[in-house]
């Protein structure tokens, strides 16, 4: 058998596609170059490896075989790039993180210096709610969380990054009552929330119930950026997270509006299971983010300051 390294990637990404036409584009070739690096390393087979039916491209038993042990193959292969970096004195391997949704407008600032300092560590990064952040944390499957509500349901420990300041924001057009803005009065309101699971709807039902507020006109959308939409075009009112709206308070197109008892605090928290053995990767990552978190938060987010 003469196959090479090239089509087994290639045959992987037919296999995780199911389309030579998506493999194509996303390895930046051409579809008829797929289709004979295909070709070529079917050839080395006698038993088929996909097979066309209708105009859809199926994945046969005995390819989905071969697709397990190239992907073992792969894995080798980026070893042997992680070894000789290792060999040069470079940190190796993967970093892997999930990250509540708002998390995505600071985690990038605290991974910037510390991956161009190790370039021979690859990061997977999983931006998603809090509940599958927690559960990924859960199964293993991360190295870190970053999250604004510590979990009751895993042991942790944590490593705090920085405030979570939510506001209560409105769009450019919202008319403050002249007496200004009371409690009570956010039952007169349409009260955009994110979907359940999330740690900023969390953290507002716990603000109504403390106060008795019940809301009854809601809205539920399921992003930090579909909110903040819904409210610029003027769907309703919602409390957010000050780190995701920076722009648009800047550009006028929200505006916080005063109430007694916010801003809600939360604390951004870097956390890993506390039976968890962390990989040196890992460590050094926690070291990095201990010795530099200050400066980060000062050259990044000084700005955080302006807003109380």
């Amino acid at each position: 058998m003469n196959y090479t390294l090239h089509q087994l990637q290639i045959f992987l990404k037919i296999v995780e596609t199911k389309s030579i036409t998506k493999a194509a584009e996303e390895l930046h070739l051409t579809q008829p170059a797929v289709s004979i690096q295909l070709r070529n390393f079917q050839d080395q087979f006698e038993i088929p490896l996909t097979e066309i039916i209708g105009r859809q491209l199926y994945i046969t038993d005995f390819g989905n075989e071969i697709a397990t042990i190239a992907k073992r193959i792969n894995k080798e292969i980026q070893e042997i790039s992680f070894k000789t970096l290792a060999y040069k004195g470079y940190l190796t391997g993967t970093l892997k993180i999930s990250v509540v949704s708002t998390g995505k407008y600071i985690i990038p600032y605290f991974l910037s210096d510390f991956l161009k300092r190790h370039p021979g560590i690859e990061l997977q990064l999983d931006v998603t709610n809090k509940s599958k952040v927690i559960q990924s944390l859960e199964n293993n499957e991360v190295d870190f969380a970053l999250v604004s509500i510590l979990p009751e349901s895993i042991s942790v420990f944590n490593e705090e990054l920085m405030q979570n300041k939510l506001f209560l924001v409105a769009n450019k057009d919202f008319s403050i009552p002249q007496k200004g803005l009371q409690i009570n009065d956010l039952t007169k309101y349409a009260i955009i929330y994110r979907e359940k699971g999330s740690g900023t709807r969390f953290t507002m039902e716990r603000f109504f119930e403390k106060h008795n507020i019940i809301i009854n006109n809601t809205l539920e959308l399921t992003s930090n950026e579909a909110v903040k939409q819904a409210v610029i075009a003027g769907l309703g009112l919602s409390i957010m997270p000050l780190i995701g709206i920076k722009n648009e308070l800047q550009k006028g197109d929200l505006q916080i509006i005063p109430l007694k008892k916010l801003p809600l605090m939360t604390t951004w928290n870097l956390i890993w299971q506390s039976q968890k053995s962390i990989s040196p990767i890992a460590k050094e990552y926690l070291k990095f983010i201990k010795e530099e978190k200050q400066k980060i938060i000062h050259a990044t987010f000084n700005w955080y300051e302006d807003y109380s």
